[in-house]
């Protein structure tokens, strides 16, 4: 390999110590490098040792996990054996890492300028009285407006793309030679991903950074990367430049996972056809919701109208912010509006409810995060039985029975029924959400982000799943997502909604060939890799 590259990983093999003294190997063998200037992506499912790979890169490696052969070479110095001290030396000033999940990642007691500041500090980039100036400098530079304000900001009182801004501030305030990002962007809307992943490229650019960008996202990886890793179970699938990996795959792993991502197979479910003739199931008319009172007063949702027939998917699209959720808890009958009206299966919903959710037997929410979503106390049975005791099935064999019969149609082994939420998978507990969602056999299903936090191997089987059912069940969905793609994939007609108005509604593919409105171009213009299509009129 080319030692002159910033990062070279020969045979690298990562393991994790578990309680008996053994070692649990995850990362097998990978080999790759990263040049000066040019970026390379790992892409892989979860479980595949990307975050291992880069946290090992960055001597990051929790305690229980080490290298156990092969070697790292950063900026040409063997890092294989690096103890935390020697480590100390590199952080930031050599290597620079922006992590998953800014809130996590940043002190919430401490002001985000004093949190950059300590990193010029340690690494003495600028003398000490200059810190300060430095700071506004960086966040001016990373596109945070108002930045000697913003500077003084605790990190709840920003979004996440400007946290996720400040991280990179604190990536690349001592000038690295190398930046690693491990999806820095999952949990962004597709406008705010751009705009941080130009940032990026900007700065890479003036810095000549090697990048290391770990993604799941295909789409992603094809328009920012110049060279692929594509990883499974720590092994190397496919290797090589970004367009000839995609275009001409090796591996029956890599196709696989091509054929998984909503940009590489925008007609997946196009065998499936909605009847636009259908009776209308939901239907919300002109509902505002305001949040606050008096001069503080927001509107969250301002005059919004849409309609769910029978057997369809709506779409409800926008940035963060432009009241999705909001809109999703008016549905669920989970919070009161403020004006207009909510028809849910022929039946009016009270403007100002009270806590219970009388219509459950007809609609159910799926919430974007199901471990927060379900208590941690419980087990997998008892969290899709809660329904059903709530809704007043009083024969505890006759609940038992429809919840095994719900698991197996979500497909999920009787085995995970005594398990709690945070001893099964992702992907499982985004179908035990469905399997909770459907027990009382609704008839409408609201989607918040159901699959944002999953990679998207997973994602397309949740996403078959829930096209199964409704073909079998006859289910309508109204489907809240920032993965334009995935829209574009699976819906039949959209709202799209920009602080909380909704700018534009009708046919999805009429309205991705040809956006009405400034809004709805931007946002489609922010997808990864968009190629312009041709007017489809549905």
């Amino acid at each position: 390999m080319m030692t002159e590259s910033p990062i070279v990983v020969e045979d690298l093999r990562i393991g994790y110590f578990h309680g008996r003294g053994g070692v649990a190997d995850v990362v097998h063998g990978v080999s790759f490098e990263v040049r000066r200037g040019e970026t390379t992506s790992l892409v892989g499912q979860s479980g595949s040792g990307k975050s291992t790979i880069a946290h090992a890169i960055g001597g990051l490696l929790p305690a229980n996990g080490a290298v156990t052969g092969g070697r790292i070479q950063v900026l040409g110095r063997d890092v294989t054996g690096f103890t935390s001290r020697q480590w100390r030396g590199l952080y930031g000033s050599s290597v620079g890492f922006v992590p998953q999940d800014p809130l996590s990642s940043l002190d919430p007691l401490v002001r985000v300028g004093d949190q950059i500041a300590q990193s010029l500090r340690v690494h003495r980039t600028v003398p000490r009285a200059a810190v300060r100036d430095r700071v506004v400098e960086l966040l001016d530079h990373v596109g945070i407006q108002k930045p000697a304000e913003r500077a003084r900001s605790y990190p709840h009182q920003l979004s996440g793309g400007q946290l996720q801004r400040v991280l990179i501030a604190i990536a690349v305030a001592a000038r690295p030679a190398i930046l690693v990002a491990d999806e820095p962007t999952s949990a962004l809307d597709v406008t705010v991903q751009k705009t941080i992943l130009d940032l990026l490229a900007e700065l890479q650019h003036d810095l000549g950074l090697a990048v290391l960008f770990i993604t799941h996202d295909l789409a992603l990886a094809r328009e920012r990367a110049d060279r692929l890793v594509v990883l499974n179970h720590g092994l190397v699938k496919d290797h090589g430049p970004t367009r000839q990996v995609l275009e001409n795959p090796r591996d029956p792993y890599t196709v696989t996972l091509l054929s998984h991502a909503p940009a590489e197979d925008p007609d997946r479910y196009a065998g499936r056809v909605a009847d636009h003739g259908a009776p209308v199931v939901l239907e919300i008319d002109a509902v505002s919701k305001e949040f606050g009172r008096g001069s503080g007063a927001v509107r969250a949702v301002d005059d919004v109208s849409l309609r769910l027939t029978r057997g369809s998917i709506h779409a409800v699209v926008g940035e963060s912010g432009s009241g999705k959720t909001t809109l999703a808890r008016v549905a669920a009958g989970l919070i009161g509006f403020d004006a207009g009206r909510v028809t849910v299966a022929g039946r009016e919903l009270d403007p100002q409810p009270d806590v219970v959710n009388h219509h459950g037997g007809d609609l159910q929410l799926v919430y974007q995060n199901p471990l927060a979503a379900m208590d941690p106390r419980y087990d997998v049975a008892r969290i899709v039985e809660e329904p059903l005791r709530l809704a007043g099935l009083r024969d505890r064999a006759e609940r038992r029975r429809r919840v095994r019969e719900i698991l197996d149609r979500v497909a999920l082994p009787a085995t995970v029924l005594d398990r709690r939420p945070r001893e099964v998978s992702g992907g499982q507990r985004q179908r035990v959400a469905i399997a909770r969602a459907l027990v009382l056999a609704p008839k409408i299903l609201v989607l918040d982000e159901p699959t944002s936090a999953l990679d998207v191997t997973v994602q397309a089987q949740i996403i078959d799943l829930l096209v199964e059912l409704q073909r079998e069940q006859e289910l309508s969905y109204v489907f809240i997502s920032h993965d334009l793609s995935l829209v574009r994939q699976v819906s039949d007609t959209i709202t799209v909604l920009e602080d909380g108005v909704a700018v534009e509604h009708g046919a999805t593919r009429t309205v991705f060939a040809a956006p009405a409105h400034p809004y709805t171009r931007r946002l489609l213009d922010a997808i990864p890799g968009r190629v312009a299509e041709r007017a489809v009129v549905a």
